[in-house]
């Protein structure tokens, strides 16, 4: 069965390039790792909620921007073996 890992996160507007260039690094792992598909939203208009919204779960600043990501796996195996050897990958974390 297909399996989704997917993530909400504040990240702060001004860095959207530098993230925009990581995200297209890491889907490229990902999907050298058995990932079907990776996509990452940048949201231009992730209003506060009065309960709650994704600015609120996140914390996000008012110099934030609100990203929704998400990888698509053939299945739940995959997902995690893939997970874990991307993240062991050394372009994953590149360091200073």
């Amino acid at each position: 069965m297909t399996h989704i890992d997917c993530a909400v996160l504040a990240v702060p507007t001004a860095n959207k390039a530098a993230y925009l260039e990581m995200t297209k690094s890491m889907a490229a792992i990902f999907k050298e790792n058995g990932a079907l598909s990776v996509v990452d939203v940048w949201s231009d208009n992730a209003p506060d909620g009065e309960v709650t919204s994704f600015r609120k779960a996140v914390l996000a600043t008012d110099d934030e921007s609100i990203v929704v990501s998400w990888i698509i796996w053939p299945d739940k195996a995959t997902a995690e073996a893939g997970m874990a050897a991307a993240m062991q990958d050394p372009r994953a974390n590149p360091g200073p």
